[in-house]
């Protein structure tokens, strides 16, 4: 199926419709038939913040896709406010022709905009309390803001305790490097979760008072994530990507 917009195409199979940026690389996805559930492993990857805190006041998001996580911010975290950075307008347009993007209202506000921008902004600073970047071109060869500056604006613009969470391709060459670089800018509060089998790895970094968790804490903490958002990747997935067993204690 090819949208109206010549830069952006979109498959659908079994049941699941996929965005495309004009290559056969996969930029989003939505099961037509439940369109607030998470489609893709490493987007709901994305949610393992929850692990770690509850829902915060805002949520700032760089990058839409075919919106996923936006969709589910917007049903099932009532009380939070999500702010999300496209740069290309056809990307919004196709999202919410195609994908059930909500409409701006209340609690949220697609910004057609630039996300280096946004970050930068005195408005943003010690804003939001998780800042999700995924912000790739459509060859997704390596992030498309990944320098030491842009992490170091990220956590300035959050709160304290906050996160960030970032999509990486684990099998690029320029990992090690993306991971290093948010290191620096988070005082080496960071944990890189196991690959996908698409390549992709999601990296959490934390802002404010150092934390320690028992592994029994976050198996017990994934079991109530799991049941109140619907998400059962969070025992079943996201505690095995980030290699925590029962007897650990995670210090962050």
């Amino acid at each position: 199926m090819i949208s109206d917009h010549s830069d952006v195409t979109l498959s659908e199979e079994g049941g699941v419709r996929y965005l495309h940026f004009g290559t056969p690389w996969i930029q989003g996805a939505m099961r037509v038939s439940r369109p607030f559930d998470i489609e893709l492993d490493y987007v709901r990857r994305m949610m393992a913040w929850l692990l770690f805190m509850s829902p915060p006041d805002e949520i700032l998001q760089l990058g839409l896709g075919a919106g996923a996580l936006t969709r589910f911010y917007h049903r099932r975290l009532p009380k939070t406010r999500i702010t999300v950075v496209e740069r290309d307008k056809q990307v919004i347009d196709v999202a919410r022709l195609w994908f059930a993007l909500p409409e701006d209202d209340a609690r949220l506000e697609v910004l057609h905009a630039d996300a280096a921008r946004v970050i930068r902004a005195p408005t943003s600073i010690g804003r939001f309390g998780v800042v999700q970047v995924d912000v790739y071109d459509e060859h997704a060869r390596g992030p498309v803001l990944d320098s030491l500056s842009f992490y170091r604006h990220c956590r300035r613009a959050m709160t304290a305790p906050g996160m960030l969470v970032v999509n990486l391709f684990g099998a690029s060459h320029g990992f090690a490097d993306s991971l290093a670089r948010i290191g620096r800018a988070f005082d080496g509060r960071v944990l890189a979760m196991a690959p996908v089998p698409a390549g992709n790895r999601v990296v959490l970094a934390f802002n404010g008072p150092p934390l320690s968790a028992t592994g029994q804490m976050l198996w017990s903490r994934a079991a109530v994530v799991a049941r109140r958002y619907g998400l059962r990747d969070a025992r079943t997935d996201w505690l095995g990507a980030l290699a925590v067993r029962g007897q650990d204690t995670v210090l962050i």
